[in-house]
């Protein structure tokens, strides 16, 4: 009896040690948190996730929508082995699956954007035995025209800068090839009028011997 029992104790200590150096089952969930996009067109809503445990069939994935206005909480899309897109409601017909769970991407794609889907767009992933951890948020905002960024403005400036310069190795190019052809041209004409001031001189000396023949 008392060997049973020390036994016990044994395995329950063994049992809590195993347990402290597993790590905690949660799954780790990453978006881009804020999102701009132009009315009438399309969104890509990027969702990625990280989970200890592999991938595979157990795995699900929520998408939800609450509006900016308030009110309660919508279906938007759900994922398991299959997607499976909302049957009724303002994303009936406008969200398809664009994830590869392979590749922990549980993305989603909104057709034509209108102005009332500005809110916080939420994503869960559960991919058991991970089944916690914070839900992923985007506040998506549906704008006339998008709004020039700091990355937009350092991109124009670096293309310009690298667009002037081209310009100004061409003109470089350009103005080193016409003052080559002009020296050439003068050296031509420099040939010209010492072949034709030769010709010139030939000329008067033959017509001196000449002369001095018929004398």
């Amino acid at each position: 009896m008392y060997g049973k029992s020390l036994t016990r104790v044994v395995l329950l200590l063994l049992g809590i040690q195993l347990t402290a150096l597993w790590p905690v089952a949660a799954v780790e969930i990453y978006t881009p948190r804020v999102l701009e996009a132009v009315n009438g067109t399309d969104a890509r809503l990027k969702c990625t996730f990280s989970s200890f445990a592999p991938v595979g069939d157990a795995l699900t994935v929520t998408w939800n929508f609450r509006p900016l206005d308030g009110g309660p909480e919508q279906f938007v899309f759900y994922y398991h082995v299959d997607p499976f897109k909302p049957m009724s409601g303002r994303f009936k017909d406008r969200v398809v699956w664009d994830g590869n769970p392979e590749r922990y991407d549980v993305s989603i794609i909104l057709w034509k954007l209108q102005f009332d889907d500005n809110g916080t767009y939420t994503c869960q992933v559960k991919n058991p035995p991970d089944v916690d951890g914070v839900i992923g948020e985007i506040r998506l905002s549906v704008v006339h025209t998008v709004r020039f960024s700091e990355i937009y403005f350092l991109a124009l400036a670096i293309g310009s800068a690298c667009a002037l310069m081209v310009i100004i190795v061409i003109v470089v190019v350009l103005f080193q090839h016409f003052r080559k052809k002009r020296w050439a041209e003068r050296a031509q004409k420099v040939v010209e009028i010492k072949s034709k001031e030769e010709e010139r001189l030939n000329q008067e000396k033959k017509v001196s011997v000449y002369l001095e023949d018929t004398e």
